[in-house]
């Protein structure tokens, strides 16, 4: 507690409280354009902090980073397009939402869900850090493999209409992930000769051209060119009520636990955690037909597991030296910058700054906050737009993301490629989710499941014989199955 205390009063500090808060404005500002999200703020920061002290470097980097994941949800529900991948399932209500005039109200959830998400995960992780990261420990690739594929197959269960078409998405997002040099023999994969694509397809450039770039050519194209109307005056304060948290309760404890374990498992993050707890939500539900129409439930379920994600992803980067998600990969950049060794010995041997890092956290949840709840009704000034200048911006803005992405124009090229293609899969119904969720774990499964190989000599049986694995391969199964089971024992039913 002593340290604590310590970490608390470093933090408050002039300039370090400062830094802090300005860098959590940026992040959120960050977070919530497209293609800008909080880990690109870092990456710009990061070489400031070279000649920072220690201190005041964790402090801005962690605003950044806290600000970003809490500021995603902005776009998600104002026009449709996540503001990075932490806020893909707030799409499916968040927008729909903003589109019957109740933009207030999930502008309101979101804050409040990324607040709540953000503060218990922080305190969870302050006081039980190692004894979670105890358990993340004795899961080995057979269980991690069987996580990716159960993360997988739970969102294409999700997918509106036939599970084929889920899967038929899945399996495209999966072969787009293995083009580029393999990771073990250095062999490349579906590069046809192109120098740009031998280290992968881009995220940014998928997830631009997907979601915004599709979003834009088929709102034009349906003539949805107009914004609901949002009255700015009723957009002060909480905008919610006691009967909206207890009638979401449920959910929000579910969605808690659920980004808690997927932040800590390593290298998993938040644009999975999202996902999957909007998918626990609607299987849950009684009224699982009205996700994706504008329900309050499922805005409730994806800003609280993903800025879950946050506090759970810090557990196996402090503890273990492991990076929860792609963001911690860069706080791990300034560690090893700054000679610190992340790892079991980490917070004895550094306890004020494991501490700062809690604290830092904390504070800036707590910051932005409040700081949302008062610059809440200027959200909107967006939906007020033109069209035709909102569309040259998003276009703009996903160019831009793309470039600085990429370094290069390739990455501007390959947005509009990934537009066309998501033209072509809303045209024939194939949904977007089981594509983007298995392109960011396409990586992941290929590499669990060849190390799960090698450890046990070559025997598969091995993913099946160890208890945890086996239930989450048998969860995948069911996810794929259970719809067309229940489908057809309803049929008998009604015969």
């Amino acid at each position: 507690m002593a340290d604590y205390i310590t970490a608390f009063l470093t933090l408050m500090e002039p300039m370090n409280f400062i830094m802090m808060y300005i860098c959590s404005l940026v992040g959120c500002v960050l977070g919530a354009i497209p293609g800008l999200s909080g880990g690109l703020g870092i990456t710009l920061i990061l070489p400031l902090t070279f000649a920072l002290e220690t201190n005041l470097s964790f402090a801005m980097l962690l605003g950044m980073y806290v600000g970003g994941v809490s500021g995603s949800f902005i776009a998600a529900v104002l026009v449709g397009i996540p503001g990075s991948a932490a806020s893909i399932g707030t799409c499916y209500d968040g927008y729909p939402m903003t589109k019957k005039g109740k933009a207030a109200k999930a502008l309101s959830i979101g804050i409040t869900g990324s607040f709540i998400g953000t503060f218990v995960s922080i305190l969870v992780c302050t006081f039980a850090s190692g004894y979670i990261a105890d358990i993340a420990l004795m899961l080995g690739p057979w269980e991690y493999f069987s996580l990716c594929l159960m993360a997988i197959t739970m969102v294409v269960g999700l997918s509106n209409g036939s599970v084929f078409r889920g899967l038929l998405a899945a399996f495209l997002g999966l072969w787009l992930s293995c083009v580029g040099g393999d990771l073990v023999t250095n062999q490349l994969r579906f590069t046809f000769g192109n120098t740009n694509l031998y280290g992968g397809i881009n995220v940014v450039c998928m997830l631009m051209g997907t979601f915004a770039l599709q979003q834009v050519a088929t709102s034009y194209a349906k003539g949805q060119q107009t914004m609901p109307e949002v009255d700015g005056k009723g957009l002060s304060g909480l905008g919610l009520t006691l009967k909206d948290f207890t009638d979401n309760i449920r959910t929000i404890l579910e969605s808690l636990v659920i980004g808690l374990v997927i932040g800590f498992l390593p290298g998993m993050g938040s644009g999975i955690s999202n996902l999957i707890a909007y998918g626990r939500a609607k299987n849950s539900s009684k009224h699982p037909e009205l996700f994706g129409t504008g329900i309050d439930q499922g805005v409730w379920a994806t800003e609280v597991a993903n800025n879950a994600g946050v506090g759970g992803a810090l557990i196996p980067m402090i503890s273990l030296g492991i990076p929860g998600d792609g963001t911690c990969v860069l706080l791990l950049s300034a560690m090893t910058i700054k000679g610190l060794q992340p790892g079991p010995m980490f917070i004895e041997q550094n306890p004020v700054l494991a501490n700062l890092i809690f604290v830092t956290v904390l504070v800036s949840a707590i910051l932005i906050f409040i700081t949302e709840l008062l610059t809440k009704r200027w959200f909107p000034l967006l939906l007020k737009a033109p069209y035709h200048y909102l569309y040259s911006a998003i276009m703009m803005i996903c160019f831009m993301g793309a470039f600085s992405g990429t370094t290069s124009m390739f990455g501007v090229y390959m947005v509009l490629v990934f537009g066309a293609m998501g033209i072509l899969m809303d045209m024939f119904r194939l949904p977007m989710t089981p594509l983007m969720l298995a392109f960011i774990l396409g990586g992941k499964i290929e590499s669990y499941f060849r190390m799960g190989c090698s450890y046990a000599r070559g025997d598969l049986t091995s993913f099946v014989t160890r208890p945890i694995s086996l239930i989450f391969i048998l969860i995948a199964l069911w996810s794929v199955l259970g719809p067309v089971v229940m489908k057809l024992i309803k049929s008998k039913k009604k015969a």
